[in-house]
């Protein structure tokens, strides 16, 4: 994955803060959602699922790049050697996955951010975390609490829909084609225009350096391959992180921090050590 290549390779972080100077954001000011429970990854991972649901009803032109994390859980729970048939967890996440589906379909056909919705999203949380951790357990599939829901609705009702609105390009979840597979799969949160936009929940209003290396990351493999590959291959201008406890997009242009003497160099010293981590033979 992307982030655990830059995450545990020590020349490619260096080699990406030489290249891009990171901007400088910081505020001292609270979030208007403060975190009150300790399930801070379940309630991010939910919002992020909530704002593309919004994010596709703002644009009627979206295109949904893959499929929700939250489905590949039960292809996971199928496979699973142990597995019993009498087993409750398999049944229960294809419930909430076909619940999510009726769910989203009432919202993009009305527009009411209702409370089965938020807590689809949350549920749809519960698998994600059962797929991306290897020590997730599935007893927590299914296992919400009522109040973060509440506190997802607060982060929703924050949401300024012209920051999402597109004029021409709405991608969720686009991979870069054959570049997302030279670190193992790499796929952005949102693409709006120009843009391409990840979303943080976090505590603070502030630039931490490993995002805003995740975001470059994704624009280092547009340029390698092509976000959402389409044709024309899309003109990026601009990264942005959506700060959500604050409802602040923070959108950097492109053209203050990437040198144009130096990048096309840096693209292939990125994409021959990206070969070195994942021989073909291993990507398939």
């Amino acid at each position: 994955m992307l982030t655990s290549f830059i995450r545990d390779n020590a020349d490619v972080r260096q080699r990406m803060d030489l290249e891009f100077k990171k901007p400088h954001l910081a505020a001292s000011k609270p979030p208007l959602v403060p975190h009150l429970s300790g399930r801070s990854s379940l309630i991010g991972t939910a919002f992020d699922y909530l704002l593309r649901f919004r994010v596709s009803r703002i644009n009627p032109q979206t295109i949904q790049g893959r499929r929700w994390v939250a489905e590949a859980a039960v292809e996971y729970l199928t496979a699973f050697d142990h597995w019993e048939k009498d087993s409750p967890f398999l049944p229960a996440a294809m419930k909430i996955i076909a619940d999510a589906k009726l769910h989203l379909a009432a919202f993009l056909a009305d527009g009411i951010v209702s409370r089965s919705l938020i807590k689809s999203s949350l549920l749809l949380a519960t698998l994600d975390s059962f797929v991306r951790s290897f020590d997730a357990k599935e007893e927590l599939i299914g296992i919400i609490h009522e109040e973060d829901i509440d506190e997802i609705q607060s982060l929703s009702n924050l949401v300024n829909e012209k920051d999402f609105k597109a004029h021409n390009l709405c991608l969720l979840n686009p991979t870069f084609g054959l570049a997302s597979e030279l670190v193992e799969g790499a796929d952005a949160d949102l693409v709006i225009d120009d843009t391409i936009i990840d979303i943080k929940t976090t505590k603070f209003l502030r630039l931490d350096v490993g995002a805003f290396r995740q975001v470059m990351g994704y624009y280092v493999l547009h340029h390698l391959g092509n976000v959402g590959e389409l044709d024309p291959k899309p003109a990026i201008t601009k990264v942005a992180i959506y700060f959500s406890r604050y409802g602040f997009l923070f959108q950097i242009p492109l053209a203050d921090i990437v040198n144009p003497n130096t990048f096309p160099d840096f693209l292939r010293w990125f994409e021959k050590r990206a070969k070195e981590d994942y021989p073909k033979e291993m990507r398939g």
